[in-house]
């Protein structure tokens, strides 16, 4: 589970509360994480009571419900709404997932769903959290195929072993879930990559095709950049598409290692 942090010197004021409308009978709370730091106010968890029978499946379909129909200044990202792009990250009731493939009726059935945007990071508004630092460090693996040899006249071809190996690795999307769940990113995120950029890394180093493994290696061989990863499972627990980063930092480490040797 990933705890969520409110900003420093915060204190939580008492939210405002939006009634289900009259009649509704299949009503769910949602307990909504609202702050604007161009605001001279503190951060508050306003309540919506939605009615499920005219809702869709989705947290994010409540999320989209409340900001169409009951509170417009309500702001968060989404983009594909099929679990591809990433944009909708965000904590809900604990654990980093995706609002648009996190079915309503999974979370804590009949009890108040609490959404918070991704936790240990600045907020943007509301449930936006800022990502230009993990996108810097995504760019700094130099996340495209280096070669050295000139190119063929079509395509650098790959044996089906080498393309399986990319498998669990490509899938990725970026969302950051794994690396907002990693207590170690918590504490080092100016130094240690986290688990979601180092999946990344060990996708382009495990590519047959690519020719720069010396250069990427030395890159992530520092005291932090990798070694500050210190197997809590956070991340492999809460990837919403099924990967597994402590398996990738683990190869980085035998790969840096090996060299070693």
């Amino acid at each position: 589970m990933a705890e969520f942090s409110l900003p420093k010197n915060s204190v939580v004021k008492k939210g405002k509360h939006f009634p289900a409308p009259e009649g509704a009978k299949n009503v769910r709370k949602f307990k909504i994480y609202r702050y604007d730091p161009g605001k001279n106010e503190n951060p508050r968890y306003d309540t919506f009571d939605i009615d499920m029978d005219d809702c869709g499946p989705m947290v994010l379909d409540a999320l989209l419900k409340i900001k169409n129909e009951t509170d417009s200044t309500l702001t968060l990202r989404r983009s594909c709404r099929e679990g591809i792009c990433g944009s909708c990250a965000m904590n809900i009731n604990g654990k980093n997932t995706l609002a648009c493939t996190c079915a309503i009726e999974d979370v804590q059935k009949g009890g108040k769903v609490s959404v918070n945007p991704l936790p240990h990071m600045k907020v943007v508004k509301d449930l936006v959290s800022d990502l230009t630092h993990f996108y810097a460090q995504h760019a700094s693996i130099k996340p495209w195929l280096q070669t050295e040899t000139p190119d063929p006249e079509r395509e650098r071809l790959q044996s089906k072993e080498d393309r399986a190996k990319l498998d669990g690795l490509y899938e990725c999307i970026l969302c950051a879930c794994c690396s907002t769940s990693c207590p170690s990113y918590w504490w080092n995120s100016d130094k240690y990559l986290g688990p979601s950029i180092l999946l990344q890394a060990n996708r382009w180093l495990q590519d047959s095709r690519d020719e720069a493994t010396a250069e990427r290696l030395d890159f992530l061989e520092d005291a932090f950049k990798v070694y500050r990863c210190h197997t809590i499972m956070n991340c492999s627990n809460t990837c919403p598409k099924g990967l597994n980063p402590a398996k990738s930092i683990a190869q980085i480490k035998l790969k840096l290692l090996e060299r070693q040797t």
